[in-house]
């Protein structure tokens, strides 16, 4: 069972921390956390925290003096004044329950962020079942041009030398990815929420559309009577979550030219996708984007709202966007495989998974050949009629067994019964070595390979690419 996370105020944990010198992070290797960790080596802490396995975060980490350990134990706490944790540890990690006998401040990763942004005046969160990440980084782009930002993003991005986090020197812009899942976003105050879908999703946690409103509502509300909000106008269950929030908004669209920021002129060729873009009636420029997907360019135009909102000059804007060449494990390209091109990308939600797949029909490829990884059971059976349909199009598509993640199969689904009710063109393949054998054997030139999933399938390259 997961823990509900207590929620603290940052001038609580300020006066927690005050006499500490030492930091615990549960869950380390994950990307936010170890994020967090970095940060907090940089703020002077000394460091430690444990994880199930060795990662290239881990090692990173502890090539910065970190203390890793690799599994969950008591002792590990030893010389420690304070735990961080993210709510999908079990209540009965051993870590955590020491602690709290111990009587240590124990603090979700989510009130540590808080905390850390507390200092920022401009404080932008990013927001939405899909597309966080590379809006996030987008804004990345924009902002580390033409601001000096501190920035944690859920993805890795090259242009920050794949870290997820980069730390500004002027303490202003504080960007950051607010996740939905178990309403961790709700611990943070934006002064800028952007919301770019609402949608069912984590429905281990979320059991209705109304809960998930309500939950984006409260996010929004966050921003309080100084802030504002940024939504897709052009998505109804956003504009449905918002129908009370009675604050100051500001909208995008790529249909509604009466909308806040809109985009016209929507072109998409081989080596990426261009627009118009508009600040209400005034026309700006052209964006260029080196990525591809009616997706990509929400997420672009939320970006460049978000620095028009921020006061960057537009020719800022329009270099950071044309740089963008994509975050870690969003339409990443990877290498080639008998003539094709592979790429890797994190979709794991149907929507996702349409959405990527439009944007690779754009790039001109003969045929598409996808393989993907389900991620939790709770996700493949709540959302099972929407993923047999979220693969039309793809010229073959290969289903490896589904990432349990936190879970167990309490559903009675299987990887094997959705290749079957996906149909002809979807073959079942259980292990990641069978599935790069049998990518070796179908890929040929003008082929897209598309690797897909959230759960640990990039760990196939080690056998496409021995």
């Amino acid at each position: 069972m997961a823990i509900q996370n207590t929620h603290y105020g940052s001038e609580s944990i300020r006066r927690m921390l005050l006499p500490c010198r030492r930091i615990f992070f549960i869950g380390i290797g994950g990307i936010s956390m170890s994020a967090l960790a970095r940060i907090s080596l940089l703020a002077g802490y000394g460091v430690g925290g444990s994880d199930q396995r060795e990662s290239p975060l881990t090692r990173a980490l502890r090539e910065k003096n970190a203390e890793i350990f690799l599994g969950h134990d008591a002792a590990h706490l030893r010389g420690y004044d304070a735990v961080v944790y993210t709510v999908a540890i079990s209540e009965s990690n051993p870590e955590y329950l020491a602690a709290r006998e111990r009587g240590l401040p124990l603090i979700s990763r989510a009130d540590y962020l808080d905390y850390l942004m507390s200092d920022y005046p401009v404080r932008i969160g990013v927001a939405g079942m899909h597309g966080k990440s590379t809006c996030t980084a987008m804004c990345a782009s924009i902002l580390a041009r033409g601001a000096d930002p501190t920035v944690l993003c859920g993805a890795a991005l090259p242009f920050f030398e794949d870290a997820t986090y980069r730390v500004g020197n002027t303490r202003k812009h504080f960007l950051f990815e607010a996740c939905e899942y178990m309403d961790s976003f709700l611990d943070f105050s934006p002064t800028l929420a952007v919301i770019l879908n609402v949608e069912m999703d984590h429905v281990d946690y979320f059991h209705s559309m109304e809960q998930i409103r309500a939950s984006f509502l409260a996010y929004a509300k966050k921003t309080g009577p100084e802030g504002c909000v940024l939504f897709n106008a052009d998505d109804p269950e956003t504009c449905l979550a918002l129908r009370d929030f009675d604050g100051n908004r500001k909208s995008i669209s790529l249909t509604d030219p009466n909308a806040d920021f809109h985009a016209r002129a929507i072109e998409s060729h081989r080596y990426g996708t261009r627009f118009e873009l508009y600040r209400g009636q005034t026309r700006l420029g052209t964006v260029e984007l080196q990525v591809h997907g009616k997706h990509m360019v929400y997420n672009a135009l939320a970006a460049a709202a978000v620095a028009l909102l921020c006061e960057i000059p537009f020719e800022i804007i329009q270099e950071g966007l044309s740089a963008f060449e994509g975050a870690h494990r969003r339409m990443e390209f990877k290498g080639t495989l008998g003539g094709a091109d592979v790429y890797d990308d994190y979709a794991h939600h149907p929507r996702e998974i349409r959405a990527t797949l439009a944007g690779a029909r754009e790039m001109g490829y003969q045929r598409i050949l996808c393989a993907y990884q389900p991620h939790t059971y709770s996700r493949t059976a709540g959302l099972w009629e929407e993923f047999v349909t979220a693969f039309d199009g793809v010229d073959r598509v290969f289903f490896a067994d589904i990432y349990a993640a936190r879970e167990q199969n309490q559903y009675g689904v299987s990887s094997q019964g959705l290749a079957l009710a996906v149909g002809a063109n979807a073959t079942y393949l259980p292990t990641l070595d069978a599935l790069a054998k049998r990518l070796r054997e179908e890929a040929r030139p003008g082929d897209l390979v598309l690797i897909m999933g959230a759960g640990d399938i990039d760990k196939i390259y080690g056998f496409l690419f021995p």
